[in-house]
């Protein structure tokens, strides 16, 4: 595998992991960088995602690494910046980052592979593409991931009695 092959593979994984968060979130390409023999590619989540609702995306995500069969490398749990970090069978490592102003930060990093010239990623955007240029801070207003509710819990089911 070289760089190229590598910076899209990352890109799948980002693709998978974005299109399994329902409902939908609007994201942008973030900074792609290139070292020695790996790459980077960043996507940031334009929709507010409430403190309340942080937790579950945060899950969602964790849930569908673990049905990919990543591995769970560690956890921060910060209320402040919370974020988690797995890594895939491939060595590709994964992250999920809540920084400021409760901005989703995904980044997938490549393990070390052939050098290679290295394309900008090709992905569609779901709304504006920040590419190359300040990303401001989430925009996008969810009625569910911006909700200030905390998700109900679901209530346990008592089969009716009979009698």
């Amino acid at each position: 595998m070289n760089m190229q092959e590598a910076a899209e593979r990352a890109d799948r994984i980002l693709d998978g992991t974005l299109g399994a968060i329902v409902p939908a979130v609007h994201w942008t390409h973030g900074e792609s960088t290139e070292g020695s023999c790996d790459v980077s590619r960043r996507r940031a989540v334009m929709t507010i995602i409430s403190p309340e609702r942080r937790g579950s995306f945060l899950g969602v995500v964790e849930r569908h690494w673990k049905a990919e069969g990543y591995r769970q490398l560690g956890v921060n749990q910060s209320a402040k910046s919370p974020a988690t970090y797995f890594e895939t069978l491939d060595e590709f490592r994964v992250r999920l980052l809540i920084g400021g102003n409760g901005q989703a930060f995904f980044e997938v990093a490549t393990p070390c592979v052939a050098k290679s010239p290295v394309s900008p990623p090709t992905t569609d955007t779901v709304g504006p593409n920040y590419a190359g240029k300040s990303i401001p801070d989430p925009n996008v207003r969810s009625d569910f991931w911006s909700s200030t509710s905390p998700i109900p819990s679901a209530s346990p089911t008592t089969p009716a009695s009979e009698g």
